[in-house]
């Protein structure tokens, strides 16, 4: 029998963390359910049916494709890394961590699955589950801001706290925690990942929803990358700018024209006249693409 090292029970955060990588190598005899060992020690096959899922399980979200080739590789190899659970009463269980394999095995046909058996209460639970979440590479950025502001609301740590338990700079959960503020609609895109970080921390600094939003409808539809977003929030700015400046000296009938030309184009147009004869039209475009758009427009009879 592998050497067994002691390990703290009821520590919550930190005992997940200090034992996380020691858990994944230590290859022990598996017991069935029942047997006199200390449960810290050993793994013990549970019957599936007597494990439930953690309803605050900070991932809501589990890819069909992805667990259908879970159950395949669990079919042929088996469960390589055991779930941890926590005993609620006699015949039942709940998941601390790995609700994902324990999905997967259900639909391998699997009766039992190897775990580890924790002591944990409600709170240590939630510590447990939100920190096995957050050191997974798959997650999403907004995943990650939730679990991170759960960690600080309902677990009572502040930001300083938080980034020594997890080892991330106080900065970085700052960023995290802000995305938070976008619109229910950019937060949405960036959990079905059609915005980078990148992107949502460039819309953060629009204070307008409409403004985050129309930037937002034009990352998506234009394909605009990080730095050509920034470019456009800049020119927004800039323009917003230059007409509360000049709102009141310029012609009334240049402004109008210049937002008919804007909304048919699709780019921010730029029209001044020096003499009220002669004068320039400046057309903004942000990718190769964009201005491809433009061209077409141009170019049809009705514009």
């Amino acid at each position: 029998m592998a050497k067994i090292k002691k390990k703290e029970l009821g520590k919550g955060l930190q005992a997940l963390l200090s034992n996380m990588d020691e858990e994944r190598e230590i290859s022990l005899p598996i017991k069935a359910e029942g047997e006199g060992v200390d449960s810290d020690q050993l793994l013990f096959q549970i019957p599936l049916e007597k494990i439930e899922a953690n309803p605050d399980q900070p991932r809501n979200q589990f890819d069909d494709e992805a667990l259908e080739e879970l159950s395949q590789s669990i079919r042929t190899h088996g469960i390589i890394q055991p779930i941890t659970i926590r005993k609620l009463h006699k015949d039942k269980y709940q998941i601390i961590s790995g609700e994902r394999r324990f999905r997967a095995a259900e639909l391998a046909g699997l009766e039992a699955i190897p775990a580890y058996v924790r002591i944990a209460n409600d709170i240590e639970l939630l510590e447990m589950a939100l920190v096995e979440n957050i050191q997974r590479e798959d997650l999403n950025p907004l995943e990650i801001s939730i679990s991170y502001q759960r960690l600080i609301d309902e677990c009572n740590i502040t930001h300083e706290e938080l980034s020594n338990r997890i080892g991330k700079n106080r900065s970085t959960i700052t960023n995290y925690i802000r995305l938070l503020k976008l619109p229910p609609e950019v937060q949405k895109g960036v959990k079905e990942k059609k915005l980078s970080m990148g992107h949502a921390r460039a819309l953060l600094s629009l204070t307008k929803i409409d403004e985050c939003l129309y930037v937002y409808s034009q990352i998506l539809n234009k394909g605009l990358s990080v730095r050509a977003t920034e470019r456009l929030i800049r020119d927004l700015h800039t323009s917003k700018n230059r007409q509360e400046e000049k709102s009141e000296d310029r012609d009334p009938e240049i402004q109008r024209i210049e937002g008919r030309l804007t909304e048919t184009l699709g780019a921010n147009v730029m029209i001044t006249s020096r003499d009220g004869m002669k004068g320039e039209i400046k057309i903004k475009f942000e990718t190769p693409n964009h201005l491809e758009e433009i061209l077409e427009v141009i170019d049809q009879d009705s514009f």
